[in-house]
């Protein structure tokens, strides 16, 4: 009798990578991949881990694969940027047992820092990209990307985007392939890439390259469904789901390969139809391939080149009715921004450097929210581990002045991923900055995942605790301290020692997220007759806080009694219950 799961994209994937015997699995957190792994490490058979980042997690599977496994990397369209190098040399030497890298874009930007298509990754290495359109081809997908990726000697990337990532449908349930590990030979001349070998491995890609044009046309990954001939479309992944919600009796040629097409495929299909409409999300990477083959057609003529699509978007551009909303809200509902959580180990940090009107070069976590009102004191926010070679940068334009009043602030998890080495040139080439290690004890934003600094595996067994302060010692750093954010007072008094020394300095700014571990303090209270509406405590950004009729208010339902606001209130007006005016 058949099964079937009510699965998002994620977890169909890490079903996928189960059934078709993968033995080896490594990443690191990203939204919107985050899930996938998570999910994988619930199968034990499964040798599952979070990496540092996104290059060590491939060099992990790279290695796996060469030795005779089946692999898999899952990251976020970013993390391939960090995991290009081994990536591009990776398609040279080929696979032993299959790879696959799951890169999870982000159209929209939910929850990055830029919008880049990683179809134009597998151009580049040359390597297939598969693209799922809903749960059951994202596990279908995955077993044919590891099918296919030992069959033509070559790793394949498996493109997702988020709507597939995180929606969820219907998949069947197999069971599991028996995991078998190939024999291992030593073989230089295909997996040792010096100049010599390279060039032979090459023609290799070549080869391959034209292989692959000649299987394109051939597989059921891509499919022709003929209805009306009026209009064609050439689709992929999650805007073949519109096209056939809003045109179902339409003709679609559905690619789930993307790279490399086969010309005679898309030519076959453009003479049965009169006119062809490419819809694809973000850049136009289908579509300038087709016009290249001589045919007409359009596309980002009509479909915008930002931002996620939808029906209603598709819907305005084809001329068809819009969907009627079954309800509507009664009531505008205002914007509600991202904020810092109550009780957030970052709060008090932020207010002291905004108080102290220092620069500060950010980088990725929930601590980028420091940009964000009330506080708006981040400068820049590039990518992980920028924060401190950023800053270093900033030193070295404008001088040892400048440096006195910027400091660097990363998060733990983003340190460990790539924050070491901007830290290691920070000391080797002599700088005086100042470094705010902001250690909350987890992987907060993408969900509270373990990292090298937790004491935890993936499993949430115990593990070897990296120590930070041991670390940056080990690298040369002299001075280190360690504060609590919720020490207003003192955290102050060592940024302003720290900011004087004429060497490198450490900051480790320590306490555990407060979703993670709960404060277990009563809500504080409002002496209304003490407070004078003077507003000083709305400058640390709570949730918790709000003025009402000129006195300052605190919700109980809110408020985790953390500590700062009696702090900053001018009168001491704020304070637990029964301790106010003692």
């Amino acid at each position: 009798m058949d099964k079937y799961e009510l699965l998002s994209g994620n977890e169909a994937i890490a079903r996928g990578a189960y059934e078709a015997g993968v033995k080896v699995a490594a990443a690191y957190p990203g939204t919107p991949s985050t899930e996938i792994l998570e999910n994988i490490a619930q199968y034990d058979r499964i040798q599952s881990q979070w990496a540092p980042n996104e290059k060590v997690a491939l060099e992990v599977c790279i290695g796996a694969s060469i030795a005779g496994a089946r692999a898999l990397a899952a990251m976020k369209h970013v993390g391939v940027n960090v995991a290009a190098d081994p990536l591009l040399t990776f398609s040279y030497t080929g696979v032993n047992g299959g790879m696959v890298l799951v890169s999870a874009d982000d159209p929209e930007m939910h929850s990055s820092q830029n919008e880049q298509d990683n179809r134009y990754y597998g151009m580049i290495a040359k390597i297939p990209v598969l693209e799922p359109s809903d749960s059951q081809e994202a596990k279908d997908f995955t077993m044919e990307a590891l099918q296919l990726s030992e069959q033509f000697d070559t790793p394949v990337i498996l493109r997702t985007t988020t709507r597939v990532n995180h929606s969820k449908s219907l998949v069947e349930i197999g069971a599991p392939q028996e995991i078998v590990v190939k024999d291992y030979e030593k073989n230089p001349s295909k997996y040792v890439m010096t100049p010599a070998n390279a060039k032979g491995r090459h023609s290799v890609v070549e080869a391959r390259r034209k292989a692959l044009t000649e299987f394109a046309g051939q597989t059921g990954l891509n499919r022709i469904e003929m209805g009306d001939r009026t209009l064609g479309f050439i689709t992929s992944g999650i805007s073949y789901q519109y096209l056939k919600e809003i045109m179902p009796g339409a003709s679609f040629l559905k690619l789930g390969l993307l790279w490399p097409l086969n010309e005679k495929l898309i030519k076959d299909f453009a003479a049965q139809v009169d006119r062809i409409m490419v819809v694809e999300e973000l850049e136009p990477v289908l579509e300038t391939q087709i016009k290249a083959m001589g045919i007409a057609v359009t596309g980002k003529d009509l479909i915008p080149r930002e931002g996620e699509l939808s029906e209603e978007i598709l819907r305005r551009v084809l001329g068809a009715p819009s969907f009627e909303k079954p309800y509507a809200s009664a009531q505008k509902l205002p914007v509600r921004p991202p904020i810092l959580c109550p009780g957030c180990s970052h709060r008090g940090i932020y207010y002291t450097l905004k108080k102290m009107g220092l620069h500060v070069s950010g980088d990725i976590g929930c601590y980028a929210l420091g940009s964000a009102p009330p506080f708006g004191c981040i400068d820049t926010t590039i990518c992980m581990g920028a924060s401190i070679s950023g800053a270093f940068g900033m030193e070295l334009a404008r001088g040892e002045d400048f440096a006195r009043k910027c400091v660097a602030v990363i998060g733990d998890s983003t340190f460990f991923h790539s924050g070491i080495t901007g830290l290691v040139d920070l000391v080797y080439n002599k700088g005086i900055g100042t470094v705010l290690i902001l250690d909350n004890s987890i992987t907060a934003m993408t969900g509270h995942q373990d990292n090298p600094g937790t004491g935890k595996d993936i499993k949430g067994m115990p593990a070897p605790q990296i120590s930070i302060e041991k670390l940056v010692e080990s690298v040369g750093v002299q001075r280190i301290q360690i504060v609590d954010p919720f020490d207003l007072k003192h955290c102050e008094q060592v940024l302003k020692e720290e900011l004087e020394a004429s060497e490198v300095s450490v900051i480790i700014v320590r306490r555990p997220c407060a979703l993670y571990v709960r404060l277990k303090k009563p809500a504080f209270t409002v002496d209304a007759a003490a407070c004078i509406g003077c507003k000083a405590c709305l400058k640390l950004g709570c949730p918790a806080l709000s003025v009402k009729d000129g006195k300052a208010q605190i919700d109980p339902l809110v408020c985790v009694g953390c500590g700062l606001c009696p702090q900053v209130c001018p009168k001491k007006a704020m304070g637990e219950a029964g301790e106010l005016h003692d």
